[in-house]
Order: C-alpha cells, then sequence, then structure tokens
C-alpha cells in the first residue's frame, strides 16, 4: 500500500491515497511544520520539523507526536530533515542558523556534525528575509554512499561531504547558491538533480561539476524536484518567476514542467493539475514507477502516467491551507 506524509504549513496528515483518506491527522498545536521525513523499513517513525519548536517523532505513524533532541539541537527552526537510505535508524537534520546533526539511534540522541560555517564561502550566505541568518534548507544523502551528503544553505551554497559531517567541501562553480530541493535515485549512482531559486541544475559525477538544462523552463525560480523512480531521465520540476509569485497566494503563480531525457523542458498545462494564477509552488515527490504526487494550497493530486494527467486525492484539508504553501511530502511506495 503506497501512504503518502503531507504537511501545509500548520497540519500535518497521513494520506491512503487509493481510499482518498488520511489515515492520520496531527496540526501539532498549529505550530509552523517546515520538513518531513520517514523510511520505507520504519513506516511508523515519522520526523517533522518545526520553525519556532524544534525537532518532532512520531512512532504511531502520524497519530501522536513528541519533541526529540531538545538538549543537543540547540536552534529551535529545524528547516529540513532526511533519513539516510541505507539506514533508517540514521536521521539528519538542518537547521537555523545553518547548523547540521545526526543520530544513529532513530531519534533517541543527536549529535552536531562541526565546521559546516567555517567554510570560506560562509561569509557570502544570507537570507533575504532575515539577512543577518541563513539556514539549511535540504540535506540530500546519496543513495550509494551513506557517508556523502549534499546540503543545501539557503541562501549561499550547496556543500557537500564524503564523510557523513567529518569534513565539508564547499561549494562548486556551476552548483547554484539558493538550493530549494534535491533528488537522487538508486539506479543512477552519481547523478543528482537540484530546484533552485537560481535555476535549475543537475550533475552526473557527484556534484563534482554541474550542468543547469532549462530550454523550456519559462520561470527560473524552483523549488521542488521529483525524479520518476522506475527513469532517472524523467524529472518533474515546479517554479515561478520569483519568490513572491512562489509563496504569496494573492500574488501566486506557478507551474510544474516535465523533462524527458535531453528534451526540451514541458509545461503541465491543463492536464488536472491546479497550476497558474493563485496556486503556490507545489511541493512535488515520486511514488511507485509512473507515479507522481504534488501538494500545494489547493490539495494534493496524483499522476499514474508520468505527469501526463492528474487527479485530486480527495483529504479535507483546514480553509486556511488554501493561502498556506506545502511544505513537505513524502510517499512510501
Amino acid at each position: 500500500m503506497t501512504t503518502v506524509y503531507a504537511a501545509m504549513r500548520d497540519c500535518f496528515r497521513v494520506v491512503d491515497p487509493d481510499a482518498g483518506t488520511a489515515i492520520a491527522a496531527a496540526d501539532l498545536d498549529g505550530r509552523a511544520l517546515e520538513s518531513v521525513a520517514v523510511h520505507p523499513d520504519a513506516p511508523d517513525r515519522v520526523f517533522v520539523g518545526t520553525f519556532e519548536s524544534g525537532l518532532w517523532r512520531s512512532l504511531d505513524a502520524g497519530e501522536t507526536f513528541e519533541r526529540v533532541g531538545a538538549e543537543a539541537i540547540e536552534q529551535d527552526a529545524v528547516t529540513a530533515t532526511t533519513v539516510s537510505p541505507q539506514d533508517p535508524a540514521v536521521i539528519w537534520a538542518g537547521t537555523e542558523p545553518s547548523r547540521v546533526f545526526h543520530s544513529t539511534d532513530g531519534g533517541d540522541t543527536w549529535e552536531r556534525r562541526e565546521g559546516l560555517v567555517d567554510l570560506p564561502s560562509s561569509d557570502e550566505w544570507a537570507f533575504p528575509p532575515r539577512p543577518h541568518t541563513h539556514h539549511v534548507r535540504w540535506i540530500e544523502p546519496d543513495p550509494d554512499d551513506p557517508d556523502h551528503l549534499y546540503v543545501a544553505v539557503e541562501a549561499g551554497a550547496l556543500v557537500t561531504t564524503h564523510d557523513a559531517g567529518g569534513t565539508w567541501e564547499d561549494r562548486v562553480p556551476g552548483s547554484r547558491r539558493d538550493t530549494h530541493s534535491m533528488a537522487t535515485h538508486p539506479d543512477a549512482p552519481g547523478r543528482a538533480w537540484c530546484a533552485a531559486g537560481d535555476g535549475y541544475a543537475e550533475t552526473d559525477d557527484g556534484g563534482e561539476t554541474w550542468t543547469h538544462p532549462q530550454d523550456g523552463l519559462d520561470r527560473t525560480y524552483c523549488w521542488s524536484v521529483a525524479v520518476d523512480s522506475g527513469d532517472p531521465d524523467r524529472v518533474l520540476v515546479s517554479a515561478a518567476r520569483g519568490a513572491r509569485e512562489a509563496h504569496t497566494a494573492g500574488r501566486a503563480e506557478t507551474y510544474v514542467y516535465r523533462r524527458e531525457g535531453s528534451e526540451r523542458w514541458e509545461r503541465l498545462d491543463d492536464w488536472g493539475l491546479p497550476l497558474g494564477e493563485g496556486v503556490t509552488r507545489p511541493v512535488l515527490a515520486a511514488g511507485d514507477p509512473g507515479e507522481f504526487y504534488s501538494l500545494s494550497n489547493r490539495g494534493l493530486f496524483r499522476s499514474d502516467d508520468a505527469g501526463g494527467s492528474w487527479s485530486a486525492v480527495a483529504v479535507e484539508w483546514p480553509e486556511r491551507t488554501s493561502d498556506q504553501t506545502a511544505r513537505g511530502l513524502a510517499v512510501l511506495a
């Protein structure tokens, strides 16, 4: 059974998309949600990062949550979370200000991975709405190497580690400076895909070099990227003209694009997925081969034909979410 874990700004749902029902629904007392992480080998253990209240864990598939890591994670803003593909007990968390923490026991205890802010480019890191600070927006583990991770700092750098955060390697020429999300693929060693405020990028050598195929991508403030689990040459990305058009419901105008192999990007207009005016930037995720999910202020949608057509997953969201942005989306197929 496919299970979808979906977070809007202040509410969380665990969804059975085939039945169109919420298996679990939690609002975490209205906390500002930032990220969601779960592993297929431990589907009941769900992590949700919040902006003002730290990291929360559920041990019952989202029915209830408790805060974890409060003693070790000094920051209340946990802006990124992920679970190692190789080991469901290894959890990673990123914060504002930019710090990286990890747990090797399923989230019971946490340790800070030092040295991130000692990189030479860190003097240039700044988040425009709060220019005095910056944060870890995304952590993407390499499915081929548990010690290799990509860490996106918003805004300023996409950095890497090859020893699980023991040491850090600074941004390289060609990498994006404002990465919002990334994707990797277990059948495509060395490849990674990047959606950033300064455009789309991809690598086939583990992040040593990056290319920027943007032909057909008429909006380049990219937010979310997903890769078909059955075909790493099929990529979806959501994008707007700028931050206001992506994040602000009253001014929003965002779209989703698809790229097959080396072909140009194709905008998914009129294919059943709400896009365009009034739609805040969708968060995308891949399910089974050929299956994609999209979450925005218009709801949760699914495609079973690689983005060719979409249908709504009938989940009840509070009316207030029509003015919100989607914060996290994870799919266990």
